[in-house]
């Protein structure tokens, strides 16, 4: 339980980091539509497509636990700030509507319920275990489906050589992560506690990032261009990410 205390202290303190460094980083983007996908898609990770199949299929169960934390902390951080980056009016900017969205949000429902399940020990009837097992077992799959189909969208134009774009990359793929890494450690987190969210925070831009443009009626190619190249590109950062940490 202290470790889980720990990770959810240094996620709070990671994307705190993380924002003040995209606002100095893409703040002067004249393009508003191209500055907040570089912000948001710097700072946010593909959390729950991406990151619970892999901490499902390398850590097990363990990893599962540590890891809504972080998809917690994703959710709690996207639907205020990250959104928030996308509106412009102060009635789009309403703090209590984006509270209500966190609260009604499936997500955070499911982590709460989850929660509420292990700290109670409550075990569910065996029909409804199996029907939670057989659903979490083609998780992994359809999201991989679902992001093999995302990058059938990218085209070589001229988005994919802006620079922002390829420095929104290195934050997310490799820079985020490793300060993930150094304030976990600093806050003695360890084993698969320190795997599983040095794993989150390593996971390529969220979906998200096309949705709320969409959403703000902006133009998506750069979106898809920065998930996309995030994506492919984190087969390599990954792996590069987790050799540091062991070297370290």
């Amino acid at each position: 339980m202290k470790q889980l205390m720990l990770v959810v202290i240094g996620i709070f303190l990671f994307y705190i980091i993380e924002i003040i460094i995209a606002k100095f980083a893409f703040g002067r983007i004249s393009n508003i539509n191209l500055q907040r996908i570089t912000k948001y898609g710097s700072i946010y990770s593909n959390a729950g497509f991406m990151g619970i199949p892999l901490t499902s299929a390398l850590f097990g169960n363990a990893g599962v636990f540590f890891a809504v934390a972080s998809l917690a902390g994703f959710n709690i951080f996207s639907w205020t700030h990250g959104v928030s980056l996308f509106k412009t009016s102060k009635k789009e900017t309403d703090h209590w509507q984006n509270f209500r969205e966190i609260i009604i949000n499936p997500n955070i429902i499911a982590i709460f319920l989850g929660l509420a399940i292990f700290l109670l020990s409550f075990r569910m009837p065996v029909p409804v275990d199996r029907v939670i097992h057989y659903v979490s077992s083609i998780n992994t799959p359809l999201s991989m489906i679902v992001i093999g189909n995302s990058l059938g969208n990218i085209r070589i134009s001229r988005q994919l050589i802006d620079w922002h774009l390829w420095l929104a990359i290195f934050f997310r793929n490799l820079l985020f992560p490793i300060v993930a890494m150094f304030i976990l450690q600093a806050l003695t987190v360890s084993g698969v506690a320190l795997d599983t969210t040095v794993l989150m925070a390593a996971c390529p831009t969220a979906g998200l990032v096309v949705l709320f443009t969409l959403q703000a009626y902006g133009d998506t190619s750069p979106a898809v261009a920065l998930m996309s190249l995030s994506t492919i590109l984190s087969l390599a950062t990954i792996p590069i990410v987790f050799a540091l940490m062991m070297a370290l």
